[in-house]
C-alpha cells in the first residue's frame, strides 16, 4: 500500500523575487505538498505517532515562505530540506510553489516550480 499526505493550496503574502519591487512590495504566493510516508499503522491505531503530522508541516512550510528568496527554486529547496530534516519517514514527494500574478508581460496568472523527489 502506498501512502502519502497531500496538503492543498496553502496562500501566503511573501516577497521571493529577483526584481527589486518584488523583494519591497511581495505577491501572493501559494505551495502545495504530496508527501510520501508510510502511515499504514494510523490507519487502525488512530494515533498521531504513527503519521506524520501535517500541521508542523504547514507550520515548516510558512516558516521557509516568511523568509525571502530570489528564486522560487531556492524556496521550493528550502521547503523540501526542511521537511526532510524534520521527517526522514517522508521517502519522497511533489511540491509546487507558485507566484500569483508575475510581473512579467502578458496576461498570466501564475507561475509555478515543480519538483517531485
Amino acid at each position: 500500500m502506498k501512502t502519502a499526505i497531500h496538503i492543498g493550496s496553502m496562500r501566503f503574502y511573501a516577497y521571493h523575487g529577483v526584481l527589486p519591487q518584488e523583494q519591497k512590495a511581495g505577491n501572493y504566493f501559494r505551495v502545495e505538498a504530496t508527501l510520501y510516508t508510510d502511515f499504514t499503522r494510523a490507519l487502525t491505531s488512530d494515533e498521531l505517532t504513527d503519521t506524520v503530522n501535517y500541521a508542523d508541516i504547514c507550520r515548516v512550510i510558512a516558516d521557509e515562505m516568511a523568509r525571502p528568496s530570489r528564486l522560487l527554486e531556492h524556496v521550493a529547496g528550502r521547503i523540501i530540506d526542511a521537511i526532510t530534516r524534520q521527517y526522514p519517514t517522508i521517502t519522497g514527494g511533489k511540491l509546487v510553489v507558485t507566484k500569483e500574478k508575475p510581473p512579467i508581460p502578458g496576461d498570466i496568472r501564475d507561475v509555478s516550480v515543480v519538483v517531485e523527489w
